[in-house]
């Protein structure tokens, strides 16, 4: 049940993280007990996060510091996707990898070849997540001409912006855009809103995408893919804004989690 609403045959949910659990790693009310009680309950669920700026490790050590009872495995993150994709596609592929923080981890461990800040002539592959400040124009030209020479462009998510404790922010995504322009070339998207990687964490439940709802804040990124998988749609208030166009993407909205009970 949620907030008095019937979601009848609903065993398990996929749970973005920023704007839904925390907020510029600051923690929306009601959210840890909201994962206490799943795990009480034994209640089947996954973190399905577009965040590409730290590690599965990392980013799981951190949502536990601010009072997230999850475990690693509950995480199913860009990263180790895109790390996966460019592993099977481009094998021993130099890679130049645009990503703040230690996302390159996943990379190495899935044996992908990446390079240095600088790149290479022959990088064969760029991967673009969220750099932010890495996003500089020498970063961008280097990848621009790598891509004018036959590289392939991949991305960990085309997000426009999310949600801070400074208020909205400027994500990749326009940068990924720009590069597409620029060399004529369209990128590769692992991460939300692309299907397989819905498709991926439905499959960690071994139950019908009919019986799992998808719990989110960007009805665009979230929901809407959900909704075509089959899943059931819960919007929340606490990341970006929300109005008439993304409520009518859910089948329910509320505030916070703070107001589920699954």
């Amino acid at each position: 049940m949620l907030n008095d609403v019937e979601l009848p045959g609903i065993k398990g949910a996929i749970l973005d993280v920023d704007g839904v659990l925390h907020v510029s790693m600051s923690p929306v009310p009601g959210a840890a007990e909201f994962l206490a009680g799943l795990n009480a309950r034994s209640f089947p669920y996954r973190l399905l996060t577009n965040t590409t700026t730290a590690s599965r490790a990392t980013l799981a050590a951190k949502l536990r510091a601010i009072g997230m009872p999850i475990a690693d495995d509950h995480l199913i993150t860009t990263p180790v996707a895109t790390a996966a994709y460019v592993a099977r596609r481009f094998p021993g592929e130099p890679c130049y990898l645009l990503v703040k923080g230690d996302a390159a981890v996943d990379f190495r461990a899935a044996g992908v070849n990446v390079v240095g800040p600088d790149g290479e002539p022959d990088a064969g592959v760029v991967v673009i997540g969220g750099a932010e400040d890495e996003l500089t124009y020498a970063r961008l030209d280097h990848a621009y001409r790598l891509l004018l020479g036959g590289a392939k462009l991949v991305t960990m998510h085309r997000n426009i912006a999310w949600k801070t404790a400074k208020g909205m922010q400027l994500d990749s995504g326009p940068f990924v855009r720009a590069l597409e322009i620029a060399a004529g070339v369209r990128a590769t998207l692992i991460g939300k809103p692309a299907l397989p990687y819905f498709r991926q964490a439905i499959r960690d439940f071994a139950l019908p995408a009919s019986s799992l709802a998808m719990i989110g804040d960007d009805a665009k990124n979230d929901l809407a893919p959900a909704h075509r998988l089959g899943l059931k749609t819960i919007l929340v208030r606490t990341g970006k804004p929300v109005g008439p166009d993304e409520e009518a993407l859910a089948d329910v909205t509320v505030d916070s989690v703070l107001n589920l009970t699954m």
